[in-house]
């Protein structure tokens, strides 16, 4: 079951920070869909260092496991505020990816809890 953990928090860390990157250059599709979402320019600093945080606590989890459990709680707790967000101005392509990185983030409580 380790192995699994390993596999979904190295998975998930990669893809949260090459989301953390593509936010930081501000390209023109995410200041669009950040804008569409209601999300202020101003909080995209802290939406970064969210991503990068869950990343890094992630990956500590794997060597403490209640860093690793708290940061998937957080982790979850970000992706289901995206899922919010898409789904109040009715875009549910959008939140699809979200609905997945939320699952991703429970899988990653339960092989971390399971793995204590």
């Amino acid at each position: 079951m380790f192995v699994s953990l390993v596999v979904v928090t190295v998975l998930m860390s990669a893809l949260l920070l090459v989301s953390a990157g593509a936010k930081s250059l501000r390209t023109r599709h995410i200041t669009e869909q950040m804008s569409t979402l209601g999300v202020p320019q101003s909080m995209m600093a802290l939406l970064i260092g969210a991503q990068i945080a869950g990343a890094a606590g992630a990956i500590a989890g794997l060597w403490w496991g209640p860093v690793g459990i708290a940061a998937a709680i957080g982790l979850m707790l970000y992706f289901a505020g995206a899922v919010a967000f898409h789904l109040r101005v009715g875009d549910r392509k959008g939140a699809s990816p979200a609905v997945v990185l939320t699952m991703a983030s429970l899988a990653l409580i339960v092989l971390r809890a399971a793995t204590l």
